[in-house]
C-alpha cells in the first residue's frame, strides 16, 4: 500500500518514564513536514548515550521529556520527503546524523567546528523544527531523541540530520557511522590530529574507544596503549590496532602514573572515551608535558572536571571532540566508501544482532561489558 502522505502505524520502543525498561508499542508516525524526511529504519546501533538518557536522567542529569523514543545511530531507506527537500528522494539509502550540517550557518562555514546550529536547540529538546514530534502513541505526543528516534520502524528526521549513502552499503553495518565509530575515529584523525610515530593512550574500549584506537593506527601512531578495566577487551583492542593493553586494576598506583612510567614521561596523545571526570583528569595527567594533547570524547553531564593549572600552563592541550569533528553530511558518505573499500573496520564492532523486541537485552549486554555494539535489525 502506498504510504506517502499518510500516517504510518508501526512498532517502536517507547520510554514512558525515566529508569524504566523500554516498552514495545504501536505508534503513529506522521508524514514529513517541510524540510523533513520520513525513513524506514532498517538497522540501529545501541549507543551508551541512549542508556544514559533513560537510566541517569533525573538522577545526575537534567530532566528530559518523556515519553520518548530513543535511538540515534540508524540507517534506512527514504520512504518519503517533505516539501523543499532536494538532497534525497524516495528509495535512497541514508544514515541519520546526531550533528546536522546545513552548509549555510556561520559554524558550517567555519573550518574550526562541526557544530551546525540548524534546529540545534529544538532537537536537543527532543522535538523537530516546529517544536513538536512526528510520533504519537496512545493519543499523546512521543518525543524524538535528539530529533531522530531510530528505535522505531519509521521515523521523521530534519533533512540536515540525514545523509545519502552508496546504494550498495550494508545498512546493518554502516549504521554505526551515525554516531559511535565516527566519533571515536574522528577524535584521533581530526580533533587530536594524531601524528605518525607518536605514542597514544586510549581510555575506555567500548565502540567509541576502539574506533579511536583504529584512528590512531590509521594516523601512523607507533605505540597505542589501550586502557580498560575489563580484561576481556585485550584481544579486540589488538584487532583495531592496539600495541599494548593496560588494566588499571592490575596496578596499585594511579593509571596516569603507570602510563608516564611506561612512556618515559607521558604520552603524546590521550583520548578519553569513558565519560567520567576522574578518567578525564587521569588522561590529561598521562600526557607528556612537552606538548601532550588530551582529547575528551566521553559524554557526561555529571561532576566537574578539576585540573592542576600547571599541567596546562607548561604546554599540555585539552580538546573536546563532538562527533569526531566531522562535517556530518559531507563526511559520513566518504566514511561509508572507506568501509566498502576496506580502509575502515565496521563488522568487527558488531558483537550482537537483535530484533527490536530485545532492545532492553541490548542495554544489559552493553552495561555488563558483554558487547561492543549491538545492532537492532528492524
Amino acid at each position: 500500500m502506498e504510504t506517502e502522505g499518510k500516517v504510518i502505524k508501526c512498532k517502536a520502543a517507547v520510554a514512558w518514564e525515566p529508569g524504566k525498561a523500554l516498552s514495545i508499542e504501536e505508534v503513529e508516525v506522521a508524514p514529513p513536514k517541510a524540510h523533513e524526511v520520513r525513513i524506514k529504519i532498517v538497522a540501529s546501533g545501541v549507543c551508551h548515550t541512549d542508556w544514559t538518557f533513560l537510566y541517569e536522567v533525573g538522577k545526575t542529569m537534567n530532566p528530559q521529556p518523556f515519553p520518548l523514543v530513543l535511538g540515534h545511530e540508524g540507517a534506512g531507506v527514504v520512504e518519503s520527503v517533505g516539501p523543499g527537500v532536494t538532497k534525497m528522494s524516495k528509495g535512497d539509502k541514508v544514515i541519520t546524523l546526531v550533528v546536522p550540517q546545513c552548509g549555510k550557518c556561520e559554524r558550517c562555514m567555519s573550518p574550526k567546528t562541526n557544530l551546525c546550529t540548524k534546529n540545534w536547540e529544538q532537537t536537543q529538546q527532543c522535538v523537530l523544527a516546529d517544536g513538536t514530534s512526528r510520533i504519537t502513541c496512545k493519543n499523546q505526543q512521543v518525543h524524538q531523541f535528539i530529533g531522530i528516534s531510530t528505535f522505531s520502524e519509521y521515523t521523521v528526521v530534519p533533512e540536515d540530520n540525514v545523509t545519502k549513502i552508496h546504494p550498495d552499503a550494508p545498512l546493518d553495518k554502516v549504521c554505526l557511522l551515525g554516531c559511535g565509530v565516527s566519533t571515536g575515529y574522528g577524535a584521533a584523525v581530526n580533533t587530536g590530529n594524531v601524528e605518525s610515530g607518536s605514542t597514544c593512550a586510549v581510555f575506555g574500549l567500548g565502540a567509541v574507544g576502539l574506533a579511536a584506537v583504529m584512528g590512531c593506527k590509521a594516523a601512523g601512531a607507533t605505540r597505542i596503549i589501550a586502557v580498560d578495566i575489563n580484561p576481556d577487551k585485550l584481544e579486540i583492542a589488538k584487532t583495531f590496532g592496539a600495541t599494548e593493553f593496560v588494566n588499571p586494576k592490575d596496578h596499585n598506583k594511579p593509571i596516569q602514573e603507570v602510563l608516564r612510567e611506561l612512556t618515559n614521561g607521558g604520552v603524546d596523545f590521550a583520548i578519553e572515551c569513558v565519560g567520567n571526570v576522574g578518567v578525564m583528569r587521569a588522561a590529561v595527567e598521562a600526557c607528556s608535558p612537552a606538548g601532550g594533547v588530551c582529547v575528551m570524547v566521553g559524554w557526561t553531564r555529571t561532576g566537574e572536571l578539576t585540573l592542576v593549572s600547571e599541567d596546562i600552563l607548561l604546554g599540555k592541550t585539552l580538546k573536546g571532540s563532538y562527533f569526531g569533528g566531522w562535517k556530518s553530511v559531507e563526511a559520513v558518505p566518504k566514511l561509508v566508501q572507506d568501509y566498502m573499500s576496506g580502509k575502515l573496520l565496521l563488522d568487527e564492532f558488531v558483537t550482537h544482532n537483535l530484533t527490536l523486541d530485545l532492545v532492553n537485552h541490548a542495554f544489559d549486554l552493553m552495561i555488563t561489558g558483554k558487547s561492543i555494539r549491538t545492532v537492532i535489525n528492524m
